[in-house]
């Protein structure tokens, strides 16, 4: 009897994996072996508004705010909006003196995304065709608003722009980037290859205005507006563009600490639409909304980093335990490796990687916790402080 139970279980493990490994590896691939669609550039030029929400980011508010407007799209065609929550009064007033809208706001419970309806009030008289939301470390790279532009004009209302790293001077930031750009590989590259939509990371994103002012509707207390917002526009199956190869950059965690707090809010928000849309998803599935079950079946995914840990742990385990099982296992480890690997850019392949690849017991460790503080994530807003770059 216990013999039989113990297979049972072990089968399921297996499936649990093959689920898991199996939706990363055909999206990797895809995204690998597709041609990359080029925006066809046009002379219309749209009207923009730059949304930079933040709290508590003196330190880096400053730096973004002023390299937002020297970006090199048209000045009398887009508009720099900074959403301050909490700042010091001398970020206040160094903002003040900057050619940008300032908007002051505060919270009992602070989110980005009740910062962004507050923002969207105070400029309801001048609408603009487009909106940008950057997060308060993020710069955007020479020509960007001009491809979110060319994408609008294309036919997209919902655009996500290639955010990358801005800085790796530390191993653990060097992972964190390597885990951004698997993502955007999977994620984005590899969902547009197959005829779904890009997924929104939060920040480096464009909408139309219309249509973002009504995604924002009672958007609520969530630490995951971007999943909200992904959900509604797959509930509309609107298509949601990536802008592969026009950059946002954006600062990654420099420490374990650091990271353990971001990801702990990552993970309550991935666990609250779980829950919220998990009977929804079905029901969009039977509808022929495929793209709203695959949004579903993304919060199902185990974080990579602890996938990675579960499929080694599970190999030693059939090594000594479940002999039978190992071919099928090591198959299953191969096509995890294909599909993370496939997704570093190969310039990055370096002794710089392998030092990164050391992080991951620690990330492991930082995910744990993250994982035992979501009751605490989804509770109350944990911050993520930037401007922590070791040079």
């Amino acid at each position: 009897m216990l013999s039989a139970t113990g297979s049972i279980i072990e089968y399921a493990i297996l499936v649990y994996l093959f689920i898991q490994i199996g939706y990363l590896f055909i999206f990797s691939i895809a995204g690998s072996i597709a041609t990359r669609k080029k925006v066809v550039t046009t002379g219309k030029l749209n009207s923009i508004r730059v949304f930079i929400p933040g709290y508590k980011e003196d330190s880096v508010i400053i730096a973004t705010a002023k390299a937002a407007i020297a970006h090199d799209y048209p000045k009398d065609l887009y508009e720099v909006v900074v959403i301050a929550d909490s700042f010091a009064p001398s970020t206040i007033a160094a903002l003040t003196a900057l050619p940008l809208k300032l908007v002051e706001v505060s919270f009992d419970k602070s989110t980005k995304g009740k910062a962004l309806t507050k923002a969207l009030e105070a400029c309801a008289d001048d609408p603009k065709d487009l909106i940008v939301i950057l997060d308060a470390d993020n710069i955007m790279a020479p020509g960007f608003l001009h491809a979110v532009n060319d994408a609008y004009n294309a036919g997209y209302n919902a655009i996500q722009g290639h955010r990358t790293a801005k800085n790796m001077q530390t191993a653990f930031a060097f992972l964190d980037a390597c885990t951004e750009e698997i993502n955007n590989h999977i994620f984005r590259r590899g969902h547009v290859a197959l005829g779904l939509s890009s997924a929104l990371i939060g920040s480096g994103m464009a909408f139309k205005y219309s249509l973002f002012t009504s995604l924002l509707e009672n958007i609520g207390e969530t630490a995951g507006e971007d999943k909200e917002i992904e959900f509604r526009l797959a509930h509309r199956r609107e298509k949601v563009a990536f802008l592969d190869g026009h950059y946002v950059y954006d600062e990654k965690v420099a420490n374990t600490a650091v990271f353990a707090r971001q990801r702990s809010r990552w993970l309550g928000a991935q666990v609250e639409f779980f829950e919220k849309y998990f009977v929804e998803g079905w029901k969009q599935l039977f509808k022929g909304n495929r793209g709203f079950f695959d949004k579903v079946t993304q919060t199902f995914l185990l974080p990579r980093v602890m996938l990675v840990a579960l499929t080694c742990l599970w190999l030693l385990f059939v090594l000594f335990f479940a002999k039978p099982l190992l071919y099928v296992s090591a198959v299953l480890f191969a096509a995890l490796t294909i599909a993370l690997l496939c997704g570093i850019p190969a310039k990055w392949y370096n002794k710089e990687l392998v030092n990164a690849l050391l992080q991951i017991p620690g990330a492991v460790l930082s995910m744990i916790k993250a994982m035992l503080n979501i009751g605490k994530a989804r509770k109350q807003f944990i911050h993520t402080p930037h401007g922590e770059i070791k040079h």
